[in-house]
């Protein structure tokens, strides 16, 4: 790792005597703050210890001294030395007197994400979490760094403190190409953060300290433009978010449901539960434990639904040895059930072949490409496929598209994919029409790793549903009965995935480990064909019962 401190520039704002002592003191390279209290003595903290600067207490004239070669203090009582990282802070008395300066040190430290930096690369957005001094605000500057030189993104940063980018009119050459906004009063940090959106186009926007609810909810209406949020907030761990009822939307928010007589049964829990009202605003979240041992969750939604139900989630453990290099486990309660059931870890390749070749391999295999199939045709076809090729899974790599939707829809479909977090090992990338058209390193990153790129037209499940079917090649068009009047194609994508999956749902939950019968919601005849065909590859027999317009699937158990 490179370190670039600027150590001796705050040295010279101190009183001459602390200054030399601190210019002998053989761990110089390792300060981390210098305290100065009225009547009390100079104090220098280290990462270990603490230790004295002087037999003399300090007073007004030193504190005074000090003030005037650093300059004017913002409403946050914080002030700068420009073209430097470093921060001193003051602490007034009721008549707004200082009376006490913490001088901390800022370090420009190149390397400091190595433990996820393909975390980072993927695009996400990435919260990170911790106690002060743990070192977040110089991964931030990091991430900035290597996002805005390395991966070529445009990166604003929004500086509520000139902490990140230091002080003055010129940010610090630690954050690279990255441009940075100021902050004129802590307050307003919201309606920056909105405005560098709307003016500045950026790609990635870095924010340091979200603490209010303006600032959650800024960053919400960011994440929803489809703009890479990197950004720490208030809380050692997502428990303290969760618990936090200003901060709590960043893990997308909660509240009390009531669940039906039946539902709460078969959950086996009270009728008022705790759920989670939103999407996560980062889907990643990072707790620094240290400044080499990190803990990652990968799926904030998971890991929020998994707490909520009182499980244990199960997070990756990093860290970076004493070789650099970088170690992940992760490791599994016993007894502890999984927050989702995981595929096979023995992942088959699919190979990454052009539209035509895929058609040939789809054919070999009994695919087929006839428009007459239909859905439940696919899914039967992607059945026999998988049995006939071992269970082959064609790894996507999900670009800035919610990787938990994807998920719901390959599970209820039963495609023969699984995502990815690494572009390197995928065969095709999928992202969203809009992200196609207007970022160009979409576009070089397909190129570049001679990857396609499948887009989804909107961010919703019967569109994803679509274009996974094409990613397999089991895209397919639907005949409707005789009779029945054609209706929009994403209304009919839509009525069929909630069709199989309310059946699925009901084998899977009830039928199965309750060997109870089901009856299902009134359906049309098309689509109680559906469902009926979905539970026969269960191996169960299910009946339509009641007369039109509420006739209706009974699922019997085996």
């Amino acid at each position: 790792m490179h370190n670039t401190d600027d150590l001796q520039k705050l040295l010279e704002i101190l009183p001459q005597e602390i200054r030399q002592r601190l210019e002998q003191h053989p761990q110089c390279d390792t300060l981390v703050e210098v305290v100065l209290d009225l009547g009390r003595r100079p104090e220098a903290r280290f990462p270990q210890q603490a230790e004295y600067l002087s037999q003399q207490a300090v007073t007004h004239e030193q504190l005074q001294d000090c003030v005037t070669r650093v300059g004017q203090f913002g409403g946050d009582n914080r002030a700068g030395i420009e073209r430097t990282l470093h921060r001193i802070s003051a602490i007034r008395n009721r008549q707004g007197d200082i009376i006490g300066l913490t001088c901390r040190v800022g370090r420009a430290i190149h390397g400091t994400i190595a433990l996820i930096r393909d975390l980072v690369e993927t695009g996400q957005s990435i919260l990170m979490l911790g106690r002060p001094g743990v070192g977040k605000t110089t991964a931030l500057r990091e991430i900035a760094r290597v996002l805005a030189d390395d991966l070529n993104k445009r990166v604003v940063i929004i500086d509520s403190s000139n902490e990140i980018a230091g002080d003055g009119d010129i940010p610090h050459p630690a954050i690279g190409r990255a441009r940075r906004m100021q902050v004129a009063q802590p307050e307003l940090q919201h309606q920056v953060m909105i405005e560098a959106v709307e003016n500045h186009m950026p790609e990635v926007i870095v924010i340091d300290e979200i603490g209010t609810e303006l600032e959650a909810l800024a960053a919400r209406t960011i994440a929803e433009r489809g703009v890479q949020l990197v950004g720490t907030a208030h809380g050692n761990a997502i428990e303290n978010l969760i618990k936090n009822p200003t901060l709590s939307d960043l893990v997308g928010g909660i509240e009390s449901v009531t669940l039906g007589d039946e539902e709460a049964r078969r959950r086996g829990s009270q009728k008022s539960v705790l759920e989670r009202k939103a999407p996560p605003t980062f889907e990643i979240a990072v707790e620094m434990i240290e400044r080499q041992r990190w803990t990652v969750h990968e799926n904030v939604a998971e890991t929020v639904d998994a707490m909520l139900r009182g499980r244990q989630p199960q997070p990756q453990q990093r860290l970076l040895n004493e070789q650099g290099q970088v170690v992940i486990t992760k490791a599994t309660a016993a007894g502890t059930p999984l927050v989702k059931p995981n595929r096979s870890a023995q992942v088959l390749p699919f190979p990454a072949a052009p539209s035509t070749q895929r058609q040939r391999n789809d054919r070999s295999i009994g695919l087929g490409t006839a428009p007459e199939r239909n859905l439940s045709d696919a899914l039967t076809a992607a059945e026999q496929s998988a049995e006939m090729l071992d269970d082959p899974q064609m790894r996507v790599y999900p670009y800035a598209i919610s990787a938990y939707q994807l998920e719901q829809v390959i599970d209820a479909m039963n495609l023969p994919i699984v995502l990815t977090k690494y572009v390197s090992e995928a065969d095709a990338i999928v992202a969203l029409r809009s992200h196609a058209r207007k970022h160009d390193n979409l576009q070089r990153l397909s190129k570049t790793h001679q990857i396609p790129l499948y887009v989804i037209k909107a961010n919703t499940m019967p569109h994803m549903s679509r274009t996974l079917q094409q990613l397999v090649g089991m895209e397919s068009q639907n005949s409707l009965p005789d009779g029945e009047e054609s209706r929009d194609d994403g209304e009919m994508q839509d009525e069929e995935f909630a069709a199989l999956e309310e059946a699925r749902l009901a084998v899977e939950q009830i039928v199965i480990p309750k060997q109870q019968p089901v009856e299902l919601l009134p359906r049309s005849s098309w689509l109680r064909k559906l469902q009926h065909e979905l539970v026969e590859r269960y191996r169960l027999n299910s009946h339509s019962v009641g007369d039109e317009p509420e006739r209706r699937l009974r699922i019997y158990p085996a």
